[in-house]
């Protein structure tokens, strides 16, 4: 009986969760943590939990499918599990072995287009492993209806390292003027790129840390991040719906930020001249939601009455959101 309840409060719980979300995320990041800790709390072998997470893998691409998420980055290996004893790796490898091949060869990971992608120091992997990666990039190179980003032996720290050596040895050789390095010129140095910037990256297993994981796409872009008690084996849909109200109620307080900025901003400019004025409507435009635009509007021509010779900027250069 009390299984029952519970069952019906998590899908009314998980309804709930469903309702209360909005357009979300288009790329999540997940640090899949606590596969070791879920099989000890078991009774079993530090293998099986790396078997169970690998099912739970599974099921968030289905989640992401029904959320109409564009992207996932999985981080399934990072450099630092090379320090693991052999015992412990290799039935690992074999994991993330067999699963790739398992999702290349999937019905379903065809109908939907997925494209799936290593980013990593690939090198660095088993042969076998590699072999697996070559296969299931191959199988579903092309699609562009979802992209999977498997992380397998990725440290971020080690990624800008490899970059900014890459930039040095380019400017030194003459490739590269030392003027033209931007952020362009970093990125084309990274890994094999994820397609977005990451707006959420969930922890699983308690720890509040980000681990080094894809500090340039994640970070650089202030992603929202969620953490979580659950291992990885444990997370459910329920767990991953409280991530993305995570990262929508950090989204909406900072648009409010951005539109009381804006708003000061434009009142500042009574004491500018039109041009000017102008040209802060332009930096401002494509930067606000629709309700932000308005606010700035308004206080656009509150604060610079138009006089019987020009137009104000409101009307010159407008912040209307049909821009």
């Amino acid at each position: 009986m009390y299984g029952w309840l519970n069952r019906q409060f998590r899908r009314g719980y998980e309804r709930l969760l469903r309702r209360e979300i909005g357009e979300g995320p288009t790329h999540v990041a997940i640090i899949q943590d606590g596969n070791r800790r879920y099989a000890r709390k078991q009774g079993e072998d530090t293998p099986e939990g790396h078997r169970e997470g690998a099912d739970t893998s599974e099921q968030v691409l289905n989640w992401c499918e029904e959320l109409s998420i564009d992207e996932l980055t999985l981080y399934a290996f990072s450099t630092e599990n090379f320090d693991r004893p052999p015992e412990e790796r290799e039935p690992l490898f074999d994991i993330i072995e067999a699963k790739l091949y398992e999702l290349a060869d999937n019905d379903r990971v065809h109908t939907n287009e997925v494209s799936i992608r290593a980013i990593g120091e690939i090198g660095r992997l088993p042969e076998r492993v590699r072999e697996a990666i070559t296969y299931a990039e191959s199988k579903t190179a092309g699609y562009d209806g979802f992209r999977l980003n498997v992380a397998l032996a990725y440290g971020g720290r080690n990624e800008l390292l490899r970059a900014a050596r890459e930039v040095v040895t380019a400017v030194a050789d003459g490739d590269l003027d030392a003027d033209d390095v931007d952020p362009d010129a970093i990125e084309a140095r990274l890994y094999r790129q994820p397609v977005r910037d990451v707006d959420l990256i969930i922890r699983t297993g308690g720890d509040e840390r980000t681990s080094n994981f894809l500090p340039w796409h994640a970070n650089g872009n202030e992603a929202a991040v969620y953490f979580c008690a659950p291992y990885w084996p444990e997370f459910s849909k329920i767990d991953f719906l409280r991530g993305i109200r995570t990262y929508e109620a950090r989204e909406e307080s900072w648009q409010e930020s951005k539109i009381d900025r804006a708003v000061a901003l434009a009142s500042a400019v009574g004491s500018l001249e039109l041009k000017e004025a102008s040209e802060l409507v332009s930096r401002l435009r494509g930067k606000l939601p629709q309700a932000g635009r308005r606010a700035v509007a308004e206080e656009l021509e509150a604060a610079t009455p138009a006089d019987d010779d020009s137009e104000s900027p409101g009307a010159d250069a407008t912040l209307d959101p049909a821009d």
